[in-house]
């Protein structure tokens, strides 16, 4: 999922080195709202800013936005909120600088979204929840998703970018041809007389995603790998809204973005809620976060005199730029007024999702699952290329690693195993 037009990737490396021959660049003031109508209470958000973690001599922040869209039941929600960011955080390797720190972040993400599963379908409860989950880091952006919910930004130059995956089974192709790969089946509900009624459903279970946490009873090629972007925005900051599909079933981008322009984060999450339920009435839970990531406060220079503040504000942050607006001179380091994407990648397969070529020798550690961190004894390890076409070159120390009960997990998400006997689910 990309912005209206091409962006190409720009390594990371690239871009930090651009900020440091500037200057320091300050990190963004982040306010969010939130707002939710509740019809079955089983969408959940998490909210935290100014996370710290250590980094050299001192510590740096970051934040997390997470919304949790629950079904058949809130248990797999209630989980994930409470232990998602902690598993994130222990797949991160020690002692990384902040340009590290961001690169190790998506691999970090899918590990923590394959253990919240594992660890919550060992609970046996058949409850599953879609996730939405947004880390900001400075000015970048990383968002792993897994259903339906979604993600959007609007940067001050007014490109709006999608920043999440949609896994309804409806309209991806590639999920469903996935899917059947893996010994599933893709279908309508069967009304009776050759009729069939309502979206496409993965079978057995009759669950409408192909990718969620939880949803232990419908087959495990519903898988929990997230879809992962990673993005680097502009100085001049933007608007984030991360909403639940009530929301998006009935509005669009740019008319989300439209119906609360010019609006604080808290009266915007409660106006496209309003939106939202006022134009389909509300037949789910319908929750939505909006997050302002604007460029730090600074004294105002006495030349020019500065604008005059009004209603009109917020209008200025996010209106398209004007069209005839000329370009000045900047000198080759200078920063561009775009989002620049720096990773993005939606493979449900482990062995493309963990396999890591930035060069951090304690990336994944040699005798540590790549999953759930247990450690393991030399030769315990089995390599998340074990049984791929790169299997015949495999080394012993060639990994990552997983360990034996990850790895059952692996193989049943890619069909190389039964998942065992299945139960109907009444999910969608």
């Amino acid at each position: 999922m990309s912005s209206r037009g091409e962006h190409q990737t720009v390594p990371l490396s690239v871009l930090l080195k651009r900020e440091l021959a500037i200057e320091k660049i300050e990190d963004p003031e982040i306010v969010h709202g939130q707002a939710s109508h509740s019809k079955k209470g089983e969408d959940f958000t998490l909210l935290k800013t100014e996370c710290q973690r250590a980094m050299g001599d001192g510590f740096t922040t970051f934040s997390v936005y997470g919304l949790f869209d629950g079904h058949n039941g809130s248990a797999a929600a209630i989980y994930t909120k409470e232990n998602l960011l902690n598993n994130v955080l222990s797949a991160m390797p020690a002692d990384l600088n902040r340009e590290e720190w961001i690169a190790a972040l998506p691999r970090a993400l899918v590990a923590g979204f394959v253990k919240t599963d594992k660890d919550f379908q060992q609970r046996a409860k058949t409850s599953g929840t879609t996730v939405t989950f947004v880390i900001i880091e400075g000015w970048v952006i990383t968002v792993a998703s897994v259903g339906d919910s979604r993600c959007i930004f609007e940067s001050a130059e007014g490109g709006i970018y999608y920043l999440s995956a949609d896994h309804r089974l409806e309209c991806n192709e590639v999920e469903r041809e996935r899917i059947t790969a893996c010994g599933g089946e893709v279908g309508r509900l069967n009304a009776g007389g050759g009729a069939e009624i309502g979206p496409l459903r993965c079978w057995p279970g009759g669950l409408c995603l192909s990718r969620s946490i939880g949803d232990m009873d419908v087959g495990e090629f519903i898988v929990p790998v997230p879809y992962v972007k990673q993005v680097k925005l502009s100085t001049a900051g933007g608007r984030m809204i991360i909403s639940s599909d009530g929301v998006w079933d009935v509005l669009s981008a740019e008319e989300a973005l439209d119906c609360c322009r010019g609006m604080p984060p808290d009266a915007a999450a409660a106006q496209i809620v309003k939106e939202a339920v006022q134009s389909k009435g509300l037949r789910d839970d319908t929750t939505c976060i909006v997050v302002d990531i604007l460029p730090p406060e600074k004294p105002a220079a006495p030349l020019p005199p500065p604008k005059k503040p009004g209603k009109g504000m917020f209008k200025s942050m996010f209106r398209k730029k004007n069209s005839g607006s000329s370009s000045h001179d900047k000198e080759e380091y200078m920063e561009p007024d775009v989002v620049e994407e720096l990773f993005e990648e939606g493979s449900a397969m482990l062995s493309e999702r963990l396999d890591t070529k930035y060069p951090l020798c304690n990336m994944f550690k040699l005798f540590m699952c790549a999953i759930c961190q247990l450690e393991m004894k030399p030769g315990d390890g089995i390599s998340i290329h074990a049984g791929t076409s790169n299997s015949v070159k495999l080394r012993p120390w060639d990994g990552p690693f997983l360990c034996s009960s990850c790895q059952e997990k692996r193989e049943a998400m890619e069909g190389k195993r039964s998942s065992g006997n299945r139960h109907g689910s009444d999910s969608d």
